[in-house]
């Protein structure tokens, strides 16, 4: 099942894959991130990736109305363009949702909750680790909690626009938490300073839409 839209309907046979609108106005994340920061963000960078995915599809026809996930679980096929293209696409295609305006994502459900307490002891562990997990990404790429196989959850770290849903990546699972940390997520506000970009980043974490995807990928 796909948890947001991947492909555009079957009569638009020059493009599958479009930009999704953000749920929020561009500065209804302000000040964790800076309205210019977010238009540039998902208005220039996230329509690149999507340009440049729905440029692959007259080499590689099985493009054509795919779902984005299913690209990413079988990346292998595809070149280094759509590996790179199709992950920033799906990437920020799911970081724009698991933000909210401060104060009005909620908070972890009750299943969440129990499996954080498991995995990490408690929400305040849980976040430590991530950050400093998201501190120590070396260079331009995204952190991740994400649900494993085997149910239990992780805190991982991909280069460029990997991710845990690639049949490339070393450590595989369903993400329900992601955050950018390249620097164009954040330079214009907090320069070099990415510990404070990862801090502010928590203010605006959707829990609500973290426990939709929890719940449906521990089924």
């Amino acid at each position: 099942m796909a948890l947001f839209a991947g492909a555009a309907g079957a009569a638009d046979t020059a493009a599958s894959f479009t930009l999704p609108p953000l749920p929020y106005a561009a500065n209804a994340l302000e000040p964790a991130i800076d309205a210019q920061t977010m238009t540039l963000h998902h208005d220039k960078h996230h329509q690149a990736y999507v340009d440049n995915l729905n440029g692959k599809i007259k080499d590689f026809p099985a493009l054509q109305g795919a779902k984005i996930e299913t690209v990413m679980a079988q990346v292998s096929k595809y070149d280094a363009a759509v590996r790179n293209n199709g992950g920033g696409h799906y990437n920020h295609s799911l970081f724009w949702t698991i933000m909210a305006p401060v104060n009005k994502g909620g908070k972890p459900g009750a299943a969440l909750q129990k499996r954080i307490a498991q995995d990490f002891k408690s929400q305040d562990e849980m976040v430590k680790q991530f950050s400093e997990m998201a501190g120590k990404n070396f260079g331009s790429g995204w952190t991740w909690l994400i649900v494993k196989p085997d149910g239990k959850l992780a805190i991982t770290n991909t280069p460029n626009q990997d991710n845990p849903l690639m049949d490339v990546v070393q450590e595989k699972g369903t993400p329900i938490l992601a955050l950018d940390t390249w620097e164009h997520a954040y330079y214009l506000k907090y320069q070099n300073k990415r510990p404070e970009y990862v801090k502010a980043f928590w203010s605006v974490v959707n829990w609500n839409e973290v426990t939709k995807r929890y719940d449906q990928a521990a089924k």
